[in-house]
């Protein structure tokens, strides 16, 4: 198989993965992922934060194999609050019979499996704010889509966006500039990285914003 032949099958199979990112979002996430992989000398780390059943993932490891990056991949993998019972993103069949807690672990790992992208994907089940006060290297891109509240949101890019290297990127998802087309807090941590002047913006795609550090962070 080509190289070529593998990548159309590696986003042909993130397409068709469970999860809420459209199409023209995880290319240009990919496109992003790529950039990073190829810029960094040594072999790149990406980060992931909020894999759900593995469709970012795919897209994201797909640029990590071609460029021999490695993507660690923090979910813990219950779901966020917008998951949960009663929510608008519920979705029952991913509810685990003994515990009666949404468990994507299993999805997740048959999507990463299916796409044989286990020589260059880490999943890292954990809470993302615990890992990142453990993680001390340096990030050459952040993805971050875990928890939409406020609380997670922040605590998120309050734990990871300073390990971002200068010169390295952090994609936001769903970053909605009209309320009305969705919640407030990826927007506002897009706000706050440009207001920072730590990042400046490298393109975007739908509600996929993407940013690359222009200047070394004011805290850690």
């Amino acid at each position: 198989m080509t190289a070529a032949d593998r990548r159309s099958n590696l986003l042909a199979l993130a397409r068709g993965a469970r999860g809420f990112m459209p199409d023209d979002e995880g290319a240009a996430l990919h496109q992003a992922a790529h950039r990073a992989g190829s810029q960094a000398a040594g072999g790149a780390t990406f980060v992931e934060i909020g894999a759900w059943c593995g469709k970012s993932t795919v897209y994201l490891g797909a640029a990590a194999e071609e460029t021999g990056a490695v993507l660690f991949s923090v979910d813990h993998h219950h779901g966020s609050e917008e998951n949960q019972v009663g929510w608008e993103h519920h979705d029952r069949d991913l509810v685990d019979p003994v515990s009666g807690l949404i468990d994507t672990l299993p999805f997740w790992r048959r999507t990463v499996d299916d796409a044989g992208l286990g020589g260059s994907v880490v999943g890292v089940v954990g809470d993302s704010p615990i890992v990142a006060s453990r993680w001390h290297g340096p990030v050459d891109l952040c993805f971050i889509d875990g928890g939409h509240g406020a609380t997670p949101a922040w605590a998120d890019f309050d734990g990871w966006s300073p390990k971002v290297a200068v010169g390295g990127w952090l994609a936001i998802h769903d970053v909605f500039p009209d309320p009305a087309d969705g919640g407030r807090p990826p927007y506002e941590l897009w706000c706050a990285a440009l207001a920072s002047g730590e990042w400046e913006e490298d393109g975007h795609r739908g509600s996929l914003r993407v940013l690359r550090r222009i200047r070394p962070p004011t805290r850690r």
